[in-house]
């Protein structure tokens, strides 16, 4: 493995970490719908766990409110259950084969909270990160101390994977403001 490789790996794998930062945080609510909210609820089908979205439709009725189609006509009472279950503090209300998960407002201190998880999903990507930076920088001294390559090629390497880190983190700290933002605007 080359000093290239290792740049190209760290890349690739600290972009992965902002990737999955993102989708943590399309999970964390906000006082507006987001359909990506339900993902982590899983319905009882025929005995056994499945993600809502392989039983039913969901998308937006409005900024407030998420609609869940179901696919087949008994599982509207299994998923309202299910979403009523859930750790979202939803209360899904069923119109037909419709059912409407309506988002409450958020009291002051739950946004509070909120930005708190926000921060703490922030500093777990940074940690993400750092860690990359820590194994490719390894790897470099790994390939010094073989003699596959010159101590110039390390110290020039490091700085372009800091450059690297200081540039991601950067992004993880944009995110989490504006997921802030978003949390904190009534």
């Amino acid at each position: 493995m080359t000093i290239a490789d290792i740049k190209k790996t760290i890349e690739t794998k600290m972009e992965q970490s902002i990737n999955a930062f993102k989708h943590n945080l399309t999970k964390i609510r906000t006082g507006r719908a987001n359909p990506a909210l339900l993902d982590t609820i899983h319905v009882d089908y025929y005995g056994s766990p499945v993600p809502l979205s392989q039983v039913a439709n969901v998308s937006l009725l409005d900024a407030r409110t998420i609609s869940v189609q179901p696919w087949e006509k008994g599982m509207g009472a299994k998923i309202e259950k299910a979403i009523r279950e859930s750790d979202l503090g939803l209360n899904p209300a069923s119109m037909g084969e419709l059912i409407r998960v309506p988002m409450p407002p958020m009291s002051e201190e739950r946004r509070r909270d909120m930005t708190k998880l926000v921060r703490s999903e922030g500093e777990n990507a940074k940690i993400a990160v750092r860690n990359l930076r820590r194994d490719a920088n390894e790897s470099v001294k790994k390939l010094v101390k073989d003699k596959l390559a010159s101590e110039d090629d390390q110290k020039r390497s490091e700085a372009d994977i800091q450059k690297l880190t200081d540039k991601r983190i950067a992004e993880i700290d944009q995110l989490v403001a504006a997921k802030e933002q978003e949390i904190l605007a009534v």
